[in-house]
């Protein structure tokens, strides 16, 4: 093994090592690595994942999202302290939205989640976008190993909720709860199809005080709307239930659906499968990204890009032929941008 490699393994090795003893700045650690886009931190991040998957796997994986305004973060803090107090370890992964100017991010979450950022039984944490498509964190996967690997079994994904952000967390976690408002006239108005067809759990939030009686007729509404989605009348429909972050009625409720969705999944053999998909994604995903990081840092392709696409705009050349320079000159480059996987 080359210096770097010892050095990378030995990096790795103890971050690893403190993630699996609980110690919260290397745990907040790991997940800055996993983050990087620097490519040298890709190789440790990949040595990481290794010695932490193992120890991965166990946790209930919820992904919540909602329209604007429906308390995703004030619900996840308010559900997140009741499970700890019934004895479960709680991690949130909050991914943000960044802006597409500045790159920066909002990350207000942990205020949104005063009680659980507080907790030594909860980590909370916001990963900005880096203005992905749907807002989903690169490595909320691989941020999900790492938190299970240090102990916590329960691990709450929340979408920015726009755009594809509810697809992708849809596709990493074991249960999707969706979590909605009564509102005035129209009760499904900002309510995609498609969000509701991913939906295992849907409840209708804030429902305390004047706003109790119209959350439960919306959630009368989306049940009638659930069973429209579908044209077959034996297919499983979400329970569509109501709550309140700020009473807590509801709640139990809301984390029982969750829990007896997931143990439909393992008794059916749903979760397995569900999960082997997932991996299959997740692999098609990373060699995407990796392939696409790689042009956009070849030589090759840096040096004929502008010229290529200033023809492409003049209708010098079509963007078929633009393309295949372009191709062309990133292939040359392959075995230098990447020697670990072409050796000699």
């Amino acid at each position: 093994m080359s210096a770097p490699s010892r050095r990378r393994g030995m990096r790795a090795a103890e971050l690893a090592e403190g993630v699996l003893a609980g110690q919260r700045p290397l745990i907040a650690r790991a997940i800055t690595l996993v983050e990087s886009t620097n490519p040298v931190h890709h190789l440790q991040a990949r040595e990481l994942v290794r010695l932490l998957r193992p120890h991965s796997g166990d946790s209930v994986r919820v992904g919540i999202t909602g329209v604007p305004g429906a308390g995703k973060s004030t619900f996840i803090d308010a559900l997140g302290i009741r499970l700890i107090d019934q004895g479960h370890r709680v991690a949130v992964l909050a991914v943000d939205p960044s802006s597409s100017r500045t790159g920066g991010s909002i990350l207000g979450d942990r205020t949104r989640m005063a009680q659980l950022a507080a907790s030594d039984h909860a980590f909370v944490r916001p990963s900005p976008s880096g203005g992905q498509l749907g807002g989903v964190a690169r490595a909320t996967r691989e941020s999900m190993i790492v938190v299970e690997a240090a102990g916590f079994d329960t691990v709450l994904v929340e979408t920015v909720g726009v755009g594809q952000s509810e697809v992708t967390v849809a596709g990493m976690v074991d249960t999707f709860l969706l979590i909605t408002l009564a509102r005035a006239g129209d009760q499904l108005q900002g309510i995609k199809r498609g969000i509701l067809e991913l939906a295992d759990v849907i409840t209708v939030n804030k429902a305390d005080g004047e706003h109790e009686a119209e959350a439960r007729v919306a959630a009368r509404e989306l049940r009638t709307a659930m069973k429209l989605i579908s044209s077959d009348p034996h297919a499983p429909r979400p329970p569509v239930l109501t709550s309140s972050s700020f009473t807590g009625k509801g709640l139990d409720e809301v984390w029982q659906a969750v829990l007896d969705h997931r143990a439909s999944l393992q008794a059916s053999g749903g979760l397995e499968a569900k999960r082997r998909d997932q991996q299959l994604e997740w692999l098609k995903a990373l060699v995407e990204e990796d392939i696409l990081g790689a042009a956009r840092r070849s030589p090759g392709v840096r040096q004929i890009r502008d010229e290529i696409r200033r023809r492409v705009a003049a209708g010098e050349i079509s963007a078929i032929e633009g393309s295949e320079l372009l191709v062309r000159a990133f292939v040359r480059d392959v075995p230098h941008l990447w020697p670990d996987y072409w050796p000699g």
